[in-house]
């Protein structure tokens, strides 16, 4: 893996690096968040998207993410026509709106025995931003546990609070949350979607935030736990949950 942030001091560079991170996270929930137009398009091609972000993956699955991606801009930047934009608005609804691929954005449907939404996985995800002040107001539309609320909501920590306990908590979030799905979504769109633009996007996001993780255990010293491990932890906080928040703390949810 690389790191494109040059710094000096240890300081300096756990803030840029929280800062520049967090700008990734934010652009990968933009493209998942809905169907490209010329705009991003072109503002991708701008960027030199993928090879912008702060993370570069150097070892496979993640390096053919980034080389799935480029060849997709390259493709959509000559031929994104209406024709071709109407495809991938397709496939953006077969995948987050309608299901057709049995690929959901959502943690509940991956975790929860029966498959189903809005089950246990939400209100924890739920609880966790409660605790940072955070609610998500049109949640029966979009779930808490969404794929783009959860990219945005360890932005938010990364920006907001650059310190190693914050580094810590988001380990313990993408460990308990995030990364237990991520996968195996990017792997179901990979193979079912009918567009390599969400084939890479599913790619690259996942082979981001597992290299992200990594980083995170370097930075603070904490080994990452097994899957194993981290299943056995998740059962005993279930058989011994903590009691919830009455309602909501104030403040404003992650938004793009």
């Amino acid at each position: 893996m690389s790191c494109s942030v040059q710094i000096s001091e240890p300081d300096e560079f756990l803030s840029l690096f929280c800062s520049h991170v967090a700008e990734d996270l934010n652009l990968l929930a933009v493209l998942h968040d809905h169907e490209p137009d010329h705009t991003l398009i072109q503002h991708l091609k701008e960027l030199d998207f993928p090879f912008c972000l702060t993370i570069i993956p150097e070892q496979s699955p993640g390096s053919e993410a980034l080389l799935l991606m480029e060849e997709s801009l390259a493709h959509l930047g000559k031929h994104s026509d209406t024709q071709t934009l109407d495809e991938l608005a397709a496939d953006y609804a077969s995948i987050y709106l309608n299901h057709n691929i049995s690929a959901s954005p959502e943690e509940s449907v991956w975790l929860d025995e029966d498959g189903l939404m809005c089950q246990q996985s939400m209100f924890e995800v739920r609880g966790w931003y409660q605790r940072y002040g955070l609610e998500i107001k049109n949640w029966r539309q979009r779930p808490d546990d969404h794929l783009v609320y959860e990219l945005q909501f360890i932005a938010w920590l990364l920006d907001k609070n650059n310190d190693m306990q914050t580094l810590e908590q988001i380990s313990v979030f993408m460990d308990e949350h995030l990364l237990r799905w991520l996968g195996k979504f990017s792997e179901r769109v990979m193979s079912r979607c009918d567009t390599q633009y969400f084939a890479s996007i599913a790619a690259l996001t996942g082979a981001y935030c597992e290299e992200l993780r990594n980083i995170l255990s370097l930075l603070t010293g904490q080994s990452r736990p097994s899957a194993e491990e981290i299943e056995q932890r998740m059962q005993a906080e279930q058989n011994h949950p903590e009691e919830a928040p009455m309602q909501y703390m104030p403040g404003m949810g992650p938004v793009i």
